[in-house]
């Protein structure tokens, strides 16, 4: 299982470059097709809102199918949008684009965690979505600080042919890597959905777990559209200070999935539900605050591991609200969590242009605190659930 788990990390950190691209070249790509920031800022929710819409589908057919073949199809599909981003000619084009991407890119990550559910026990599942979660941040920060640096040598276009030429690369080698794996699968029947869905809404804790990662999306993940746009009009112009900012978050991220086999028995669940949600609510106020780049990069880092010392919890009792329809659930925790992250930047970008961003930023970190608090209450290890 060791193979296969680190040829699913590798193709879970080539589809994390495509999610957070675009977010330090916002101000290029207003420039260049003549649109404001906060209109080039919705390619994020282009590429998350789909993403989202299309997890129950994806989700269904994952438990009906070959996940390996389904996420390989998908990884397959989103390279080859993004390669097509970089020829758009004009922004309706590539918020088009960016659409299809993201409904392609619906069945990669959701699907490699439904995956190792399947494959690796629940006892054993907090260290091997921890190594999935090391593969995505790396895949986050390298996106990021590379489409920053991209962008300044070569222009936005380059950006999308540098992560698309990459995703192909490493399609090539994942069809053979995962070649043979060994999985139960069936035929495509509709009448499977609704009690799939309904065995895992049947969970009490479907609620916790599906409402914790939407507000967590929407007041953490919906302000990274704006960054670049708020250091610009603060007189930091160059976008790969933007992409080294945001890519902050994926070293916090990566630090958190290289010691989550230490922190989890030192900290218990709990603690780490309650410290994570303060954590993320504390960066949120250092963000409202612009201070300067190399502070906004440390608070980044910290936001990624506050954030995934909550998150990943959340997702190992997601992974256990209906382990018959697994592939379903983990759509499902997919769906909220990605629709989320496409609301949040337009609550950002209405903050931005009316009373401020500021006040959203406090809002979202009160907001914050009490996700944390209330999942540490009710996310506990008992027969009824995960």
């Amino acid at each position: 299982m060791t193979r296969t788990l680190n040829v699913v990390a590798f193709v879970v950190f080539a589809s994390a470059l495509f999610i957070r691209s675009t977010d330090p070249v916002i101000p290029q790509i207003a420039f260049a097709l003549h649109v404001e920031p906060a209109t080039a800022a919705l390619l994020s929710t282009a590429f998350t809102l789909p993403y989202a819409l299309v997890q129950p589908l994806l989700g269904a057919l994952a438990d009906m199918f070959s996940k390996a073949r389904l996420m390989l199809l998908c990884l397959l599909c989103v390279t080859a949008a993004t390669l097509a981003c970089g020829f758009a000619p004009n922004f309706e084009t590539l918020f088009g684009l960016r659409v299809l991407a993201g409904l392609s890119s619906g069945g990669v990550v959701p699907i490699a965690f439904a995956l190792v559910g399947d494959k690796i026990p629940v006892a054993e599942r907090q260290v091997a979505m921890g190594r999935l979660l090391f593969a995505i941040m790396t895949g986050n920060l390298l996106g990021a600080t590379t489409a920053g640096v991209v962008a300044d040598l070569v222009g936005w276009r380059g950006v999308f042919f540098a992560t698309g030429g990459f995703g192909a690369l490493v399609l090539l080698a994942a069809i053979p890597g995962l070649r043979g794996l060994s999985e139960a699968t069936g035929r495509f029947d509709l009448s499977n959905l609704v009690p799939n869905y309904r065995a895992i809404f049947r969970n009490p804790l479907a609620k916790i777990c599906f409402g914790a990662v939407f507000l967590e999306a929407l007041f953490m993940y919906g302000v990274f559209p704006h960054i670049a746009t708020m250091m610009h009009n603060a007189g930091e112009t160059r976008a790969s200070i933007a992409g080294i900012v945001l890519a902050g978050f994926g070293i916090g991220g990566a630090a958190y999935g290289a010691t989550v086999s230490r922190v989890l028995p030192r900290l218990g669940e709990t603690r780490m539900m309650r410290l994570g949600g303060i954590v993320m609510a504390l960066c949120l106020v250092v963000i409202a605050a612009q201070l300067p780049w190399p502070v906004e990069l440390a608070n980044f880092a910290l936001l990624g591991f506050g954030f995934y010392m909550l998150h990943a919890v959340i997702q190992i009792y997601a992974s256990e609200l209906a382990p018959a329809a697994r592939g379903s659930a983990m759509a499902l925790h997919s769906f909220f969590f990605f629709l989320g992250q496409a609301v949040g930047p337009v609550v950002y970008g209405a903050g931005l242009n009316s009373i401020g961003i500021k006040p959203v930023l406090i809002f979202g970190a009160v907001v914050l605190v009490g996700v944390g608090f209330t999942c540490a209450h009710w996310l506990r290890r008992h027969p009824a659930g995960a």
